[in-house]
């Protein structure tokens, strides 16, 4: 009830403090996880403490609403306060054009083609492309779940079978966020913590890589069609939105249009969609509505997942929206398409 009604009225400091005495969690750990831009952590920790689906609302309410990821969060206990601003400011030296392609699961799973463009869009400027073939998950599922020690297990895989200097780029922003952020919070008392963050330092979302990696700021081609372009959840906090803006409104024929509540969730969140189908659903379609107001020609974003979520939705209204990933849209730009495969 505590938590709830510091929820409530929007008391940062009395929720954050409340959340460390309930699961016993240290101040700073507390304060990460009401802090955290995505809003993994507190989901997870609400599912833990079994918050009955009303009161589980309040609080996204308030995480949405206090915006942790640009207010800092003060602990009560400490007295520190905690800013989030970019997430993944230390990166390793980029010294070639060879890099690790993780392609992700949604990509082995659904979408192959976009793999298939990450490869074209980065050959086309000249980077070399290895694809590790023991590569599988990033570990985000359990890691969302709660199951911290099976997510640790996938990491460690992960990490092994990405070994070496090169930068590993990801089509996808919740997949590299999980590799630079997730990964870190997760081992921060596991004695591989210092390979782990080594990992988070060669990872790049694909837009962030080839803009702030490369330093490509513009895209040749052409590319005829009226776009709505969602940021995922997962690049806040990071450059990845703001490069892939950059790079679709360089190509000729992109007319980008805004839409209502742009910031707002898709609804998805990976495994929230499973538990909370109802309330994903919900966000889904509020946003659904925002995006068929602005009449795109076609729904781009950086992340498979809100994709496929936002596409799955539409499809089940009988009134299907055209998806395209920013791979794909900078792939098929080089052809002087116009809005291609969905």
């Amino acid at each position: 009830e505590t938590l709830e009604m510091a929820a409530w009225v929007g008391d940062i400091e009395n929720f954050t403090l409340e959340l460390g005495e309930t699961l016993i969690l240290p101040s700073r750990v507390a304060a990460q996880v009401v802090g955290d831009p995505g809003g993994e952590p507190l989901a997870c920790a609400a599912r833990a403490l079994d918050m009955p689906g009303p009161v589980f609302q309040r609080v996204t309410l308030f995480h949405q609403g206090c915006r942790a990821w640009e207010i800092p969060v003060a602990s009560a206990r400490a007295r520190r306060t905690v800013f989030h601003s970019m997430l993944n400011t230390e990166r390793s030296p980029i010294t070639g054009k060879r890099v690790q392609l993780m392609a992700t699961c949604l990509c082995d799973a659904f979408y192959d083609d976009v793999a298939a463009a990450t490869v074209e869009v980065l050959e086309h400027l000249g980077v070399e492309v290895v694809f590790p073939e023991a590569q599988t998950c990033c570990g985000q599922p359990a890691f969302n779940g709660g199951d911290w020690a099976a997510s640790r297990k996938v990491v460690r895989h992960t990490v092994r079978t990405f070994a070496g200097e090169e930068p590993v780029v990801v089509p996808s922003g919740s997949c590299a966020a999980m590799l630079f952020h997730g990964a870190v919070l997760e081992f921060e008392k596991e004695p591989d913590l210092p390979e782990v963050e080594a990992l988070g330092r060669r990872a790049w979302e694909l837009a962030d890589f080839i803009v702030h990696g490369l330093g490509v700021k513009t895209w040749p081609g052409r590319y005829d069609a009226k776009i709505a372009f969602h940021r995922s959840c997962h690049t806040r906090g990071t450059a990845s939105g703001e490069a892939s803006l950059a790079l679709l409104r360089s190509i000729p024929g992109v007319r980008l249009v805004e839409f209502g509540e742009g910031e707002q969730c898709c609804g998805f969140g990976g495994t929230f969609s499973v538990s909370f189908p109802n309330i994903s659903a919900a966000m889904g379609n509020l946003k659904l509505d925002h995006v068929r107001a602005a009449q795109p020609d076609v729904f781009v974003s950086g992340d498979m997942s809100c994709m496929m979520h936002m596409g799955g939705l539409a499809a089940k209204e009988g009134k299907p929206i055209k998806t395209q990933h920013l791979a794909q849209v900078l792939r098929d730009a080089l052809r002087g398409g116009v809005a291609g495969s969905e």
